[in-house]
């Protein structure tokens, strides 16, 4: 029998007492504060105490922010393009937010499609510039079955109600992303110390942060994306749920998980992101193959290929070099294909060339149902594969038909990072084909008629050889008898 015994009213009274002192002595010292019925805080900062420029705003977010404007509705300019102006840094992109429902900012824009079943969102499309605008979000206790949606674990399927700017706020993930640009006088409203959290470099969670999770997954992946992005350490109450939540991610639909493995990898902290994904376990709902392998052999080269995929991947991006997700996936999944070739070699009798052909659709196949490849890049990944399996049959005259292949280049890449991760015959490998690569077409001809050997280097003076005493002509003379 569970027995409830009723909070002291007393304490009750002390408790709020203090509460209020604490709010007073915060609006005291801030008399911009003001504190919503939820416990969330508001900031207002005037346009003379930050540093956003309307020159430093896109000039199409500028234009769908003023027609919102004149229109007669509420339009702010939210989330990381507020954060990364602060922060001086150059937004990727430019959201915003307003009152307007879908349907009336579709009447707004001609260029204007509505997408999305879980959450509506109006896309205003210039050119290749894409505006995008979100509705006020409300709280889920203001809506009905078709408008909002969770299920058992509290993931939500549909949020489709609509709020007002206070409500939008507290449906925010992080306090970072609070930040909203008012284009009606140019301030900033500051939602759960959103600025303050800003320049302590601290990423706290708005509300308690399992439900939050459980709400979106994804959000775990966003706190390891914005922490090694903006350099900031996650809040106490933020990080603690985490490893406990990890498997929730494998209940997020593989399309979206896609985009999200994008964000995280091609940024330029995908080292980062790889290792703090790592420590969350957060990587193994992503990639189970590569987990398990590296599991099983923390140094074996399975890890060692990651690793170097996930620094050579950084690099390209700060070096301003294209990055594909054909070659990254390639790259990742190599030995996991090794080993189910291996598999089917075993079960089926294949020789190793042929169980590899077999491999490929299970491998991917595999990595298809946690993360969702286009054929677009599932197609290359096949070819660079294939490739692997003739660059030790190619070391001849073979080798120049295979370097006009048009994924030559990606896949001599790949051997190169094999060559580095496992060493042995794989880097004898990739060593002759690094100096057939970097040869003139002289030495290139000279290669290929060696057979993969190194050609031999003759001595122009080479060195007469002594003959053995008692040799004579290439015969072994006897001694003469007495």
């Amino acid at each position: 029998m569970t027995v409830i015994v009723p909070r002291c009213p007393i304490f009750r009274r002390i408790s709020q007492f203090c509460k209020q002192l604490f709010e007073d002595a915060q609006s005291k010292n801030n008399p911009d504060l003001e504190t919503l019925d939820s416990g969330l805080t508001l900031e207002i900062i005037p346009r003379s105490a930050h540093n956003i420029s309307r020159r430093q705003i896109s000039e199409n977010a500028l234009k769908v922010l003023y027609r919102l404007h004149k229109s007669g509705y509420k339009a702010y300019l939210v989330g990381g393009g507020v954060r990364d102006l602060l922060l001086g840094l150059e937004p990727k992109d430019f959201d915003v937010v307003t009152n307007a429902t879908p349907e009336e900012i579709k009447k707004l824009f001609r260029n204007c499609r509505l997408v999305g079943r879980r959450f509506r969102l109006a896309h205003i499309v210039f050119g290749r510039d894409v505006i995008e605008v979100a509705t006020f979000r409300g709280h889920h206790e203001q809506g009905n079955e078709k408008t909002s949606k969770a299920n058992a674990s509290g993931r939500l399927l549909r949020d489709n109600v609509y709020g007002s700017i206070d409500e939008d706020a507290e449906r925010r993930d992080f306090t970072v992303n609070a930040l909203y640009y008012d284009i009606s006088d140019y301030s900033i409203r500051s939602y759960g110390g959103g600025l303050q959290d800003l320049n302590a470099g601290v990423l706290r969670l708005i509300g308690d942060p399992e439900k939050r999770y459980r709400e979106d997954p994804v959000r775990m992946l966003r706190a390891v994306r914005f922490a090694t992005k903006l350099d900031m350490q996650l809040d106490e109450a933020t990080a603690a749920p985490i490893r406990d939540l990890a498997h929730l991610l494998s209940d997020i639909p593989a399309a979206r998980m896609y985009e999200e493995v994008l964000k995280l990898f091609f940024s330029g902290k995908g080292e980062a992101n790889y290792h703090m994904m790592q420590d969350f376990g957060l990587f193994r709902p992503l990639f189970p193959l590569l987990h398990n392998g590296i599991k099983e052999n923390p140094k074996g080269s399975l890890a060692r290929m990651v690793q170097m995929v996930m620094s050579n991947t950084d690099a390209r991006v700060q070096q301003d070099k294209p990055v594909t997700p054909a070659f990254f996936y390639a790259a990742l999944l190599w030995y996991p294909l090794r080993t189910r070739a291996e598999e089917i070699a075993h079960e089926s009798g294949l020789n190793l060339y042929d169980a590899s052909f077999a491999a490929m659709g299970d491998v991917l196949e595999d990595q298809c149902r946690t993360i969702s490849i286009p054929r677009r890049f599932t197609a290359p990944a096949r070819d660079i594969w294939q490739m692997q399996l003739r660059f030790d049959r190619s070391q001849n005259t073979r080798a120049f038909k295979l370097q006009e292949s048009p994924k030559f280049r990606a896949a001599y890449d790949l051997l190169l990072l094999r060559g580095e991760a496992e060493g042995g015959n794989v880097a004898k490998s990739a060593n002759w084909w690094q100096s057939f690569v970097g040869a003139d077409d002289e030495l290139k001809s000279t290669l290929a008629k060696s057979g993969g050997k190194a050609p031999r280097r003759r001595n122009r003076n080479p060195r007469r050889r002594r003959r053995p005493t008692g040799e004579s002509n290439g015969e072994n003379s006897k001694p003469q008898a007495d």
